[in-house]
C-alpha cells in the first residue's frame, strides 16, 4: 500500500471537486469549506488508493492519471471491471452502504478524498447530488451487467471483437494495452487473447501492427461483436 499523506491543498482539491458531475449544483461558497477537510493522495504505477473489503472513508475523486478497478481470484487471475479518469469518482456504493470497497484501485493517479460524513451531509442538504450520485450508480450497474453477459455467454473472439470495435478511431485500434492487460479487460488469459487476435488476422477480420490492430473488415467484425456470427474464417 501506498504511504498516505495529508496536505493543506484545498485548492487542488477544490478544483477537483469542481470537475465532478455531482457538485455542480454546489455553490463555490459551500464547496469550499469542504475541499479543506480533504487529503490528497499521490499514488505510483501499481499502487492501490484502496484494496477490497477496506472500510471506506470517502468518495475518491481523480485529479490526474488513471485508475483500473480490479477484482481478483484466490489463484491471482484479475478482472478489470472498469477504468476512470480525471474527474470521475469511486467509491459510491460502499459510501452508502457502509460496507468494504466492492474492488481494487489500482493507480498511477492524484486523488482527492472527500470524508463520508461530508458527501452524506451534501446529498441531505442537495438532493440533485443524491440524484447524481444514483444516476452515476445506475450507469455502472448496466455496464457490469453487460460485462456479466460478456463472461458468461460470450467467447474471448467475441469479446476482443467487442473490445476492438468499441476502441477503434476510424479503422485503428491504439491498444496501449500488453496482451496480459488486455486479457485482465476481457475476464480471460493472456494466452487466449493472444489465440484470439491470431484467430481475428488469419480470418481478415484486422491486421496487426506493432501497438496498433487495423480493422480490415469493420463489417465483419462488428457481427462478431454482437454475437450474430462466429465465422471468422
Amino acid at each position: 500500500m501506498a504511504t498516505r499523506t495529508r496536505e493543506e491543498a484545498s485548492a487542488p482539491a477544490l478544483t477537483a471537486l469542481r470537475r465532478v458531475a455531482y457538485f455542480r449544483s454546489v455553490p463555490a461558497a459551500e464547496l469550499a469549506p469542504i475541499a479543506r477537510r480533504c487529503r490528497v493522495l499521490a499514488l505510483g504505477k501499481g499502487e492501490r488508493a484502496f484494496e477490497v473489503g477496506e472500510p471506506c472513508p470517502g468518495l475518491f475523486v481523480i485529479i490526474s492519471g488513471a485508475v483500473e478497478l480490479r477484482q481478483a481470484s484466490p489463484r491471482g487471475r484479475e478482472q478489470v471491471l472498469h477504468a476512470e479518469g480525471p474527474g470521475a469518482a469511486l467509491g459510491e456504493a460502499p459510501l452508502f452502504d457502509g460496507k468494504g470497497f466492492i474492488a481494487t484501485a489500482v493507480a498511477p493517479t492524484r486523488l482527492v478524498v472527500v470524508p463520508r460524513t461530508e458527501v452524506l451531509g451534501l446529498c441531505r442538504r442537495h438532493p440533485a447530488v443524491a440524484l447524481a450520485m444514483l444516476g452515476s450508480m445506475a450507469r455502472r450497474v448496466r455496464r457490469f451487467a453487460v460485462l456479466a453477459e460478456d463472461l458468461a455467454l460470450r467467447s474471448v473472439t467475441e469479446r476482443l471483437a467487442r473490445h476492438l470495435e468499441a476502441a477503434a478511431d476510424g479503422e485503428v485500434v491504439n491498444l496501449g494495452l500488453t496482451q496480459e492487460q488486455l486479457a485482465s479487460r476481457l475476464g480471460t488469459v493472456r494466452e487466449l487473447v493472444s489465440r484470439a487476435l491470431a484467430e481475428l488476422e488469419r480470418g481478415g477480420l484486422i491486421e496487426r501492427r506493432r501497438s496498433k490492430i487495423v480493422l480490415r473488415d469493420a463489417e465483419r467484425l462488428a457481427a462478431l461483436a454482437r454475437g450474430e456470427s462466429d465465422d471468422v474464417t
